[in-house]
């Protein structure tokens, strides 16, 4: 794509970047094919490449957005489809995030919703505070049906039927410490504990420091770390972003100068996404480029790990037909596919894909709220695949994901993570059908 930025424009490092990621499009339109937007909605404006086209103006021209262009970008999941299909490497993910941050300094939202996007950035990232607000949805779900009413309020109402029905309380897993390995020690890890996943399912890393350390690997919890920044940085709102980020490389900084890591384990892929990306969103700051590099080169999936160690046989096999979904982070922002599948196939059960695994289920983040008629139809489209399968129970690697998909289907769904627990001598997670062969390993 041909670009006509001045000089003083390029001068600023963010337009130099965009403009880079710009004059790698060659308009072929393959994203389109795979975009979850424009499946939906059919208007080019809503696919990577109309979106690209918006941003190209906006900043060539040096101007700030303007409604269509909010309209169109809001609309994008950040699904990062369109960088799998792309033939021409387009990095639409950096592209996307400068976009959103120049809307956010220069366009000035309705009140409304400025208020539901305060809201969330002083909330979700902060497991406290979410926690409670949690707490108040059981009464405002009754007001669900009033808020829907008002366009403005519609977000207000898709978080209150997003909101569990109870919550669970904090685990000690969150807290500050050290989980010694139950086998001969072979690795030392920090674990993320993060924000909305501690408070919707803390069983996730209760479920990954057992299976770690009957393993032989030692967790950390790092004190003084918490939310890895996505939620903010996929609102625009970069400078929050890049201080949780901040605080979370001197966290890990200070393990790695203790006692070194083997890696930094992740399991919420959303925010794998994004810690992985540390070293380059931190590029310009001298005080942590060279840090948050080290940080994102240490970054791992769970499952990532996992399949570099060698795992022993089982203690028992379930059995169980499980319908693995691929959250976009996974296979699209980290390109991980095949790992959790060999991981579950490995530990006894069947593992069954849905078709169209590759469009995104409509969570996103904070999408199912800010979108929320766009991320149901993507969620019943979903379901719908899934089911197909015939499977006992759905497995996936992000929280957004379960919480999605459980909106809209009765099947279990549990993270991988806690099923390969179970498979290695842990716990049955709760909801999960009964093994249908057990095996106990001798």
């Amino acid at each position: 794509m041909q670009t006509n930025f001045s000089l003083a424009q390029l001068a600023d490092p963010h337009v130099a970047e965009s403009e880079k990621i710009l004059r790698t499009c060659v308009h072929c339109g393959f994203c389109t094919a795979t975009c979850p937007t424009y499946v939906t909605l059919g208007n080019e404006l809503d696919s990577p490449r109309g979106r690209i086209y918006l941003i190209k103006d906006m900043l060539e021209n040096y101007r700030p957005a303007d409604e269509t262009v909010v309209t169109h970008i809001d609309r994008c999941l950040s699904c990062l489809s369109c960088m799998t299909t792309c033939p021409s490497g387009v990095h639409y993910m950096h592209l996307v995030d400068h976009a959103r941050a120049h809307i956010e300094k220069t366009y000035r939202r309705p009140l409304l919703d400025r208020l539901v996007r305060g809201l969330l950035a002083v909330t979700l990232p902060y497991p406290d505070r979410m926690r409670a607000s949690l707490k108040l949805a059981g009464i405002g779900r009754a007001f669900a049906g009033l808020f829907r009413a008002v366009p403005g309020l519609k977000p207000i109402a898709a978080m209150l039927e997003l909101a569990p029905r109870s919550v669970p309380a904090a685990s000690d897993v969150a807290r500050p410490a050290v989980h010694a390995a139950e086998a001969p020690k072979r690795g030392r890890v920090a674990i993320l504990t993060g924000c909305a996943q501690s408070v919707l399912d803390p069983g996730i890393n209760e479920a990954t420091v057992r299976l770690l350390t009957r393993l032989g690997v030692e967790v950390v919890v790092p004190a003084g770390e918490g939310c890895c920044g996505a939620l903010t940085h996929h609102m625009g709102r970069e400078e929050q972003a890049l201080d949780f980020a901040r605080a979370n490389v001197d966290a890990w900084m200070r393990e790695i100068d203790k006692g070194g890591l083997d890696a930094i384990v992740i399991t919420a892929s959303g925010c794998g996404t994004t810690i992985k990306d540390y070293g380059f969103m931190l590029r310009l700051d001298p005080a942590y480029a060279e840090k948050a590099a080290r940080v994102s080169g240490l970054a791992k999936d769970v499952t990532e790990y996992l399949a570099g160690l060698d795992l022993p046989e089982p203690a028992m096999r379930p059995g169980l037909a499980v319908a693995y979904h691929s959250a976009c982070s996974m296979q699209h922002g980290q390109k991980i596919t095949s790992l959790p599948k060999m991981l579950l196939q490995g530990a006894g059960f069947t593992v069954r894909e849905p078709r169209e695994g590759h469009l995104c289920c409509g969570s996103a983040g904070t999408y199912n709220i800010l979108q929320p008629e766009i991320s149901a139809k993507l969620r019943d489209r979903k379901v719908a695949n899934i089911e197909a399968t015939g499977a006992d129970l759905v497995a996936t690697g992000n929280i957004g994901c379960m919480t999605q998909i459980a909106s809209g289907s009765s099947l279990p769904i549990v993270h991988t993570v806690a099923l390969l627990d179970w498979a290695y001598g842990g716990p049955k997670p709760a909801g999960v059908p009964e093994a249908r062969a057990l095996e106990a390993a001798e």
